[in-house]
């Protein structure tokens, strides 16, 4: 085993016994470190972790960022250890400050689905069960893609009907509390997994086939090809999932519904926004407040409100 490959592994247990779970990030290095020992390098440098990450053909800037990113932190690590380690520049394919136009589903969309999840294709009928489950949690609650994957048994109460979303992003935990149904969705989910008899190699809620916790590349692949079959994707050239909705819309489709929702009650937006924020995990309001610049839908009705606001001012 080379001097990196020992290095890496010593990273890995060194990230996850500070209460990281590195699962993606441990998957791709070691892709990476087979890729350093295939071009005969004993060190890293930011042209062979450049070179690296844009490996993958036909797919988003933001994917070689986040790739670089993994090789990065790692590489900032190991210079400690050995001085002859680059660390690739921030500059390098640093994302643009663009952000995606989020999909807001239509709940026939979302009932498509989950109809479309529920065919998957698997020997034992988890696979279909786990997809239903998962598009049907973060429809329901916003939850990031990350966070409902990273669940473990432990951290859903299903007789209270609260998530226990720990040290996500940011560094910041916080409790989820679900509608009765979603609560009565999981029970049953729990249940019908159970009863299938996996072999569990995991304490994930949400398990794969292998009695493993589903990964997060996984789970946008095969998110894709649902899309695909139900018409939110076309496929293009050699994208056989081409570009379309993503899991991470179901977070922007709750906050929208939920904005819509308060401005058509009459409620204090701006009162009610700080306890959105909270329950999404966000770090500031202004996070929050992103969603109606992202919406025309949401601006019209926000600008509506101020207008009212200064005509009742005037009177």
């Amino acid at each position: 085993m080379s001097a990196i490959r020992d290095a890496l592994t010593e990273y890995v247990a060194l990230r996850r016994a500070l209460g990281t779970k590195l699962q993606e990030p441990a998957r791709a290095l070691e892709h990476f470190v087979d890729f350093l020992e295939r071009e005969g390098s004993e060190f890293i440098t930011s042209e062979l972790a450049l070179r690296w990450a844009m490996e993958p053909k036909g797919v988003q800037r933001a994917t070689w960022a986040r790739r670089l990113g993994m090789v990065r932190r790692f590489a900032a690590w190991f210079s400690t250890i050995d001085a002859r380690t680059e660390v690739p520049p921030q500059r390098l394919l640093a994302p643009r400050r663009i952000r995606n136009k989020p999909h807001i589903f239509t709940d026939q969309e979302i009932g498509q689905l989950m109809a479309e999840a529920a065919r998957l294709a698997s020997p034992i009928g988890l696979r279909a069960l786990t997809y239903t489950t998962l598009i049907g949690l973060l429809a329901a609650t916003g939850l990031r893609p990350g966070e409902a994957l990273a669940l473990d048994r432990s951290d859903v109460d299903l007789e209270n009907g609260i998530l226990a979303i720990r040290q996500t992003k940011f560094g910041k935990s916080r409790f989820v509390p679900v509608s009765d149904s979603t609560r009565a969705a999981l029970q049953d989910y729990d249940k019908r997994r159970d009863r299938l008899r996996v072999y569990r190699r995991t304490d994930a809620f949400l398990v794969s086939e292998r009695g493993t916790r589903l990964l997060g590349s996984a789970a946008r692949r095969t998110f894709a090809r649902i899309s695909c079959v139900v018409g939110l994707r076309a496929a293009s050239g050699s994208r056989r999932s081409g570009r379309g909705p993503r899991l991470q819309d179901f977070r922007h489709c709750f906050a929208t519904r939920k904005l819509i929702e308060w401005y058509r009650a009459g409620v204090d937006v701006a009162r009610e926004m700080p306890k959105l924020t909270t329950y999404l995990g966000h770090v500031e309001v202004a996070h929050t407040y992103w969603y109606l610049e992202a919406v025309p839908e949401l601006l019209e009705l926000a600008t509506e409100r101020l207008c009212g606001h200064h005509a009742g001012g005037g009177q």
